[in-house]
């Protein structure tokens, strides 16, 4: 992917590093390898910054996989006879920054991004070495394609749901390209104007760079501070600062 001038420059005067990061896309597209993803398309920007800046990347198409639905770490302990998402976990943990990508259909987010999103809730109840949840310490955003309205609701939806598991959403954490309504070219598609498109090439380096700026931070300084969020002494008997007397 070939950046920009202004793009460019951006990297080339980075004065920071961010070589200790990891990253990882999910596309959510309903299209298997090796048809195409504009929205993986799209993503080829915050790609390209972030290798720029030597951020370690790495890319999963969920559809490429057998993922079993269910609200459980590993489904094939509950019915299922294959279930890949374990594997997939593994790179959810060792990424700091989690992008997700979508497309848009009936102004939803796809059937396979929610069956996404159920699969990370499925492991919210992990912690970390600091007896908090698992995702505390990690930073999420979400790009988005479509020809049709519904950009905003579907990050609305993606992010809340980053934040609700325990990811930090910086600002600016999503970016979109929609084309004309109605049928017509996708992102990728030639004439579409999409990769040209100064407002979506705006917010998708906002995007990449907010993300990078507040892992680096959170990463330099050991995450959320563990006070107050411990799920592990909170099911000790410890209130914290609270003051109900029955755990004085």
């Amino acid at each position: 992917m070939n950046l920009n001038q202004k793009q460019e420059e951006m990297c080339s005067s980075s004065k920071w590093d961010f070589s200790n990061l990891n990253a990882l896309f999910i596309s959510t597209t309903l299209n298997k390898s090796p048809l195409k993803s504009h929205t993986e398309g799209l993503w080829q920007i915050s790609k390209t910054i972030l290798e720029k800046n030597k951020v370690q990347v790495e890319e999963v198409r969920l559809v490429d996989h057998d993922i079993a639905f269910g609200v459980w770490g590993d489904m094939t302990e509950h019915g299922w006879d294959k279930d890949d998402w374990p594997k997939i976990y593994e790179k959810v943990k060792a990424a700091d920054i989690l992008i997700i990508g979508t497309s848009i259909w009936l102004g939803e987010k796809t059937s396979v991004c929610t069956m996404l999103i159920e699969r990370l809730y499925a492991n919210s109840h992990i912690l970390n070495e600091a007896g908090q949840y698992a995702d505390y310490g990690k930073v999420g955003g979400c790009l988005v394609t479509g020809n049709e309205d519904g950009a905003k609701h579907c990050s609305m939806n993606i992010l809340y749901s980053l934040q609700h598991l325990g990811y930090v959403i910086p600002p600016q954490a999503d970016a979109a390209w929609l084309g004309e309504a109605g049928p017509g070219p996708s992102y990728l598609d030639e004439g579409s104007g999409g990769p040209e498109n100064d407002f979506t090439n705006r917010n998708t380096t906002f995007m990449t760079w907010n993300l990078m700026h507040l892992a680096r931070m959170l990463k330099e300084n050991g995450g959320i501070p563990a006070h107050g969020n411990q799920r592990s002494k909170w099911d000790a008997g410890c209130r914290f600062d609270s003051m109900n007397p029955a755990y004085r």
